[in-house]
C-alpha cells in the first residue's frame, strides 16, 4: 500500500479538515482516506459506471411502437388480448 505525504495544506482547510475528522470521531489520515475513497473514482469503478450508461442506452433504444418509453394502458391490454 502506498504512502501519501501532502505538504504547504492552507490553515483554514487543515482546520476545516480537522473538525470534519473530529466531528466523526476519526483521524486526520482516517478522514483523508475516507475522503478520497468516496471522490475519485478507481478503474473498476469508472467500468462499472461506464457499463451501467451502455446498459441505460441499450434500454432507451427498447421503445414501442408509439415512440413511447413504456407501452400506454391501452397498449398493454392489446397484447394481454392476443395472448
Amino acid at each position: 500500500m502506498a504512502t501519501l505525504y501532502v505538504e504547504n495544506i492552507p490553515d483554514d482547510l487543515y482546520e476545516a479538515l480537522r473538525n470534519q475528522a473530529k466531528a466523526r470521531r476519526r483521524s486526520i489520515a482516517a478522514e483523508v482516506l475516507a475522503l478520497l475513497e468516496e471522490n475519485i473514482p478507481t478503474e473498476k469503478e469508472l467500468k462499472a459506471r461506464h457499463e451501467w450508461v451502455r446498459k441505460l442506452g441499450r434500454l432507451r433504444k427498447q421503445q414501442t411502437a408509439s415512440g413511447r418509453a413504456f407501452p400506454s394502458a391501452e397498449e398493454m391490454i392489446r397484447e394481454d388480448r392476443e395472448r
